[in-house]
């Protein structure tokens, strides 16, 4: 937990706690799939865990693993009594994944699709232009 109290202001005798740096919302998402995907093979939550910085319970890597499996950015199989887990998506494959999850939970889609494209940068425009003309094309991404 944080300590923004300054000294001045502490009760005499009062412990001063180091500060902690707080993840962003999605970051710890980003460093497991981030980790899955320098691993040659399925893993287990155990080498997840290793693989990350700081010291995260091995109950918050598979809740972190659990949430990532139910957006389908992860998948996993049975081995024994434990899952082996594979990142499915990547960090823009999980990106895309919340966007179309924001868009789905909003009733009216044309003004929130309308809203999100009229704030784009114009090169984001253009890129979106040429993705969207290769999709109707047939020709992918």
């Amino acid at each position: 937990m944080r300590d923004a109290t300054p000294d001045h202001h502490r009760p005499p005798g009062a412990v001063a706690f180091p500060r902690v740096r707080r993840r962003g919302q999605g970051e710890l998402e980003a460093q497991v799939l981030a980790a899955l995907r320098t691993a040659a093979e399925p893993v287990t939550a155990g080498w997840v865990q290793q693989q990350l910085e700081g010291d995260l319970a091995y109950t918050t890597v598979m809740t972190i693993l659990s949430r990532l499996h139910a957006k389908k950015a992860v998948s996993r199989s049975r081995t024994g009594r434990s899952y082996h887990w594979l990142a499915a998506s990547d960090a823009a494959g999980l990106a895309a994944l919340r966007m179309r999850r924001v868009l789905d939970t909003h009733a009216d889609r044309d003004a929130v699709l309308a809203s999100f494209v009229s704030a784009l940068l114009p090169q984001d425009e253009e890129l979106l232009r040429a993705l969207l003309d290769s999709a109707a094309d047939g020709s992918g991404a």
